[in-house]
């Protein structure tokens, strides 16, 4: 990113004093420790002052933690599922059977790929309604064992293909919203990158929603906004700012329950020192959770959803 390239030539700077160093036998530590303090306080002062766009472009970091690297860090005997049993296996939705901390729970996300090949192989987490059948099969299954259902949420929005549309994308995206608010064990939902429309949405409706401090939650992307408004794709950072995406945005008008913070330096840079604000974050939410009965947690679940956008007329 163009604003982490003050950073990264600091960096290669320790490196290649660290290497020089090593080669010569001088003793460079204390220049070393007066570089890295730098790259700390740069660090901090870059990316506490980010801009909505600037943000995105975080959320949509090719290195960031995918729901795999998640669930990997996260979780103990993650036994996956696969398959909508009507159609196929989308590889843009993973999750089976896991344990958080010895706890038993449900755990299914949108999967990303990390290059070319895979992100075509995942169609860059972009779900088919297969996928989102497959999701929903998957977390009732959690309810009947009476499992926690965890969905971690990084997704640009469902796949708006022909053949996606085809099979009943809008059909599958309503039926996991009206599911989600009916199910009878504890749902918590973490936006970890791209929180996109109703392709995030039909993983989002949950007892306890929160973001990662860089992730973006919004009902188009940017590009998509700016097409729309100004048939120009080129004013996304202008976009991004009047469409209130952020954590903080989303926070504020009360959209999610938490705001998850990130190592300096944003999730791409520390995948375990995330995992583990994550991983806290959710043994919280399951601690406040656990103990409500069904009927407590559907009305209090659909009471929060059903309470999003009210407003009242001033005199």
């Amino acid at each position: 990113m163009d604003f982490e390239r003050p950073i990264v030539e600091l960096e290669e700077r320790i490196r290649t004093l660290e290497a020089s160093a090593a080669v010569s036998g001088v003793d460079a530590a204390g220049e070393v420790a007066d570089l890295r303090r730098k790259a700390a306080r740069l660090s901090r002062e870059i990316f506490s002052s980010l801009d909505p766009w600037q943000r995105v472009q975080l959320a949509r970091h090719g290195r960031r933690p995918t729901t795999l690297d998640f669930i990997e860090r996260l979780f103990s005997d993650f036994q996956p599922l696969h398959g909508d049993r009507q159609f196929r296996d989308d590889p843009a939705i993973v999750g089976g059977l896991a344990r958080l901390d010895g706890r038993p729970v449900l755990v299914v996300g949108h999967q990303k790929g990390r290059d070319t090949r895979s992100n075509l192989q995942r169609n860059f987490g972009m779900a088919h309604p297969e996928g989102y059948r497959k999701a929903l099969r998957l977390m009732q299954l959690g309810e009947r064992f009476g499992r926690p259902v965890i969905t971690l949420i990084d997704t640009p929005g469902a796949y708006p293909g022909l053949g996606a549309e085809e099979r009943g994308q809008a059909e599958a995206i309503a039926r996991n919203l009206r599911e989600m608010a009916a199910l009878r064990v504890p749902t918590v939902a973490v936006i970890t990158g791209e929180g996109g429309s109703g392709g995030a949405l039909a993983l989002g409706v949950a007892d306890r929603v929160y973001m990662l401090e860089n992730a973006v939650y919004s009902v188009i992307s940017p590009e998509g906004c700016a097409a729309i408004l100004w048939r120009d794709a080129g004013k996304a950072p202008e976009a991004a700012r009047a469409m209130k995406l952020t954590a903080g945005d989303a926070h504020l008008r009360r959209l999610v329950d938490g705001v998850i913070e990130e190592p300096v330096g944003g999730a791409h840079r520390d995948h375990a020192g995330v995992a583990l604000a994550v991983k806290a974050q959710l043994l919280d939410a399951l601690a406040e959770l656990t103990g409500k009965d069904a009927a407590t947690l559907r009305s209090e679940r659909l009471a929060k959803f059903l309470g999003m956008g009210e407003w009242t007329e001033g005199r």
